[in-house]
């Protein structure tokens, strides 16, 4: 990519005030102490002990009350003689370079800020303060002004939402950064609904010392994730996101969303987190660099991210898709969908096409294989069994129209069994409707990747691919 004049400009370095090696100290956490604790419900601080509660010990902080649920609560953090392993902050802008102060007093050299009121609204005085007592002190911090971390392998939860408005998504090999709380927020309810599984969250806010950059770096090094999201509205420090995203991206998936693309957006963005977003071309060209994979939109960072993960196992897969439906229509959509988006339509080899016509004589062998109206199990069974021994393609786009009558619920177990084999990837696009069993939820609970559009499946399947 060629350097233009705001290129440079946004790719200036940066220095941090510390490097990610100590991170294992916020996932990985025992004993954290919770400054801002609360007992009235629905307070941040009394949501973040409950769900901290649930897993981790925690220290309760707030020298006006002596006890919360049923704990003692110290009047300042040097009270605590036990070791932190990091604190997390929930108290008013204006008292947070004090707390921090306190933290660094205590040896404590970790600490997630909650708070918000700092440069996103333009307080610059307070976030110098803030600053300055992290760097003083040689203080990893997250935030301020952020939603919290989330892992669901160490079962840290330190999310200001309670699990009651937001349900927290299955375990899986996904993580999450954001730079918005609230959109990682409302992300984990969706991921949740879809039963997508996550490794870890993170919501990194302003990133008064710690960017994305350190959090892509640790993430690369943790085995519980092995496929990265990542939206983005601001890249901190442009010379190092090159160095630790192409280091990543060689790794692991690194699948990246940007906000402020858009004149409107750009100042959405600087009121947001108090960054200047940038312009969009010059970030394509740097995630085009890095090998990131750029999606256009939410949803499809993590079904891209979720094929990831269902196909870790399958190596260097090319563009040749076998389709086999039920419905010629859906056919002709897939075809042309395939083509538009610049993948190929894979033809049969000779010797699975002869097989084929004697097993299933009733139908045309072409690509897509309708295997028509009258469709049963068997024949499915039959097609996918064959396409999937089949060298002349890569994957298998399999869509069922769960309507046809002679169709019941044992086409899962037909369609699992065969995904079990481990052969190819194969899609779904299951349309859904009213019946009697969710199909497309039975198929997701046994493992399999489903889409209800031919159009999303191939559109998630082309960046899969990176076409």
């Amino acid at each position: 990519m060629k350097k233009t004049k705001t290129a440079r400009k946004i790719i200036k370095t940066v220095k941090l005030a510390k490097n990610p090696k100590g991170l294992d100290a916020f996932f990985k956490a025992e004993n954290i102490a919770l400054i801002g604790a609360s007992h009235e419900q629905n307070k941040i601080g009394n949501v973040l002990m409950k769900n901290l509660l649930k897993n981790k010990t925690v220290f309760p902080v707030n020298p006006n009350v002596d006890l919360i649920m049923n704990r003692h609560c110290f009047k300042t953090v040097l009270e605590i003689e036990d070791k932190i392993d990091f604190a997390l902050i929930a108290v008013k802008a204006e008292f947070v370079p004090d707390v921090v102060e306190q933290c660094g007093k205590k040896k404590i050299k970790n600490v997630l800020v909650i708070s918000s009121g700092f440069s996103e609204i333009g307080n610059e005085k307070l976030n110098e303060n803030l600053k300055s007592k992290l760097e003083k002190y040689n203080i990893n911090c997250i935030g301020p002004n952020c939603l919290g971390i989330y892992d669901s392998f160490s079962e840290l939860d330190a999310i200001f939402l309670s699990q009651q408005r937001l349900k927290r998504p299955l375990q899986g090999k996904i993580s999450f950064l954001s730079q918005s709380g609230a959109l990682g927020g409302a992300m984990l309810g969706n991921l949740a609904e879809k039963k997508i599984g996550i490794s870890k969250f993170i919501s990194y806010g302003n990133a008064i010392n710690l960017n994305e950059c350190d959090f892509l770096e640790y993430l690369s090094e943790d085995e519980n994730t092995s496929v990265i999201c990542f939206y983005v509205e601001q890249i901190r420090d442009g010379k190092r996101f090159l160095e630790v995203a192409k280091k990543v991206s060689s790794k692991k998936p690194l699948i990246v969303f940007k906000g402020g693309v858009t004149e409107q957006g750009n100042r959405a963005a600087l009121s947001h987190t108090g960054s200047l977003a940038g312009d969009s071309k010059i970030y394509e060209g740097i995630f085009r660099q890095v090998n990131a994979i750029q999606v256009d939109n939410l949803e499809d960072l993590f079904f891209v991210a979720n094929l990831f993960e269902k196909f870790e196992n399958f190596k260097n897969i090319d563009e040749k898709i076998q389709v086999i439906t039920n419905g010629g229509g859906y056919g002709i959509i897939c075809a042309d969908q395939i083509e538009k988006n610049g993948l190929k339509l894979a033809e049969f080899s000779p010797k699975i096409k002869e097989k084929l016509k004697k097993e299933i004589p009733q139908v045309n062998i072409t690509n897509p294989l309708d295997l028509m109206g009258d469709v049963t199990n068997e024949r499915y069974k039959i097609a996918l069994d064959n396409c999937l021994n089949d060298p002349a393609n890569d994957l298998i786009l399999l869509v069922v129209l769960y309507q046809t009558p002679l169709i019941n619920e044992d086409i899962v177990e037909v369609v699992s069994g065969m995904n079990n084999k481990r052969k190819k990837p194969i899609v779904l696009v299951i349309p859904k409707t009213e019946s009697e069993f969710n199909i497309s939820e039975m198929l997701e609970d046994k493992g399999l990747a489903c889409f209800e559009f031919p159009e999303n499946a191939i559109r998630v399947l082309k960046k899969f691919l990176r076409k």
